[in-house]
């Protein structure tokens, strides 16, 4: 699939994460491409996603399960475009604005490709697999992964759930034609590592595999990389899922909604990435959660996650 023509996916949804204003990241992105005098944004064609922002002015009575109901809206709207993407033949570059998003693109995936199996490489300093009944925080973007899995987590239940939460919540499961998109074991963790207790149960419970940071700088970037895609040797498609907040935050700036220290560089990650695309079985890179209103460096953020992506498709 990285031979095909790059397509960008503008999703400025930012409704499921706790902090506004991951909807501008993609602004950022393109600032900061202007101010490195690069035509990237230019280069390309792209698909801008309808979103429903404005939900987020509404009275909140869910806690459970925080604009669900809109969410699971949004990841429709995603899912259609990766689908149209993906049968024109283009590789999605997807540019989302809080993680949340991720279902619709794993969603979209499996429509377009139903009999498949999907594979996913989170890169993340969060796991994002609570389920409404698990959740400690109700934001939707800690919940992609448990919807993709199937898994509602009731062995670690600490919310009652009501039923229009619970409809919603099972039309997300169903997104992909099928309940689940993705297996345990088809999914794979770098750099998560700001987990509550019940995530670590549910990791521990489901044996998915993270690579912490230190485990991949011991070992070797390149090393990790071959083991992780030996663990999905039998899928056939892979979607890789880049959040920005896997950077060390001290290292980079604190502009996404939930920084966290001691994560990756830059050049780490490229090189991940990388590793991941010369399989040829990835078929679409999500970026997200680039929050330039809490940037205490300017735009460094998004100049920094633009670098990542431009040495990715800079030749393309």
């Amino acid at each position: 699939m990285m031979n095909a023509p790059l397509k960008i996916i503008k999703n400025r949804s930012d409704i499921g994460a706790g902090t506004r204003g991951s909807d501008l990241g993609i602004d950022a992105l393109e600032i900061a491409a202007i101010n490195k005098n690069s035509d990237f944004f230019n280069r390309h064609p792209f698909l801008d996603v309808e979103t429903h922002n404005e939900t987020i002015y509404n009275k909140v009575q869910n806690t459970t399960a925080k604009r669900i109901h809109f969410v699971a809206a949004q990841c429709e709207r995603l899912k259609n475009s990766i689908v149209t993407t993906l049968q024109s033949d283009f590789f999605p570059l997807i540019l989302s604005g809080d993680h949340s998003s991720a279902l619709g693109s794993i969603a979209g995936i499996k429509t377009y490709a139903p009999s498949k199996k999907i594979g996913v490489i989170w890169i993340d300093a969060h796991a994002d697999i609570h389920s409404p009944y698990s959740t400690p925080s109700g934001n939707i973007h800690g919940m992609p992964l448990g919807a993709a899995l199937g898994q509602d987590h009731l062995d670690l239940k600490i919310n009652d759930v009501s039923k229009e939460t619970l409809s919603d919540w099972e039309q997300m499961k169903q997104m992909g034609g099928v309940c689940p998109m993705l297996r345990p074991e088809h999914l794979v963790y770098f750099g998560v590592r700001d987990t509550e207790p019940q995530e670590e149960a549910i990791l521990e419970r489901l044996k998915i595999k993270n690579y912490k940071v230190h485990e991949v700088r011991h070992r070797g970037i390149d090393l990790c990389v071959q083991e992780a895609l030996t663990r999905l040797v039998d899928v056939d498609l892979i979607y890789l899922a880049f959040d920005v907040d896997a950077l060390d935050c001290d290292l980079i700036s604190k502009g996404t909604g939930t920084p966290v220290s001691k994560g990756f560089d830059p050049l780490e990650v490229i090189k991940l990435l990388q590793g991941f695309l010369a399989s040829q079985k990835v078929v679409a890179l999500e970026l997200c959660e680039i929050n330039p209103l809490l940037d205490e460096k300017g735009n460094r953020m998004a100049e920094c996650a633009f670098e990542i992506v431009n040495s990715l498709f800079s030749s393309s």
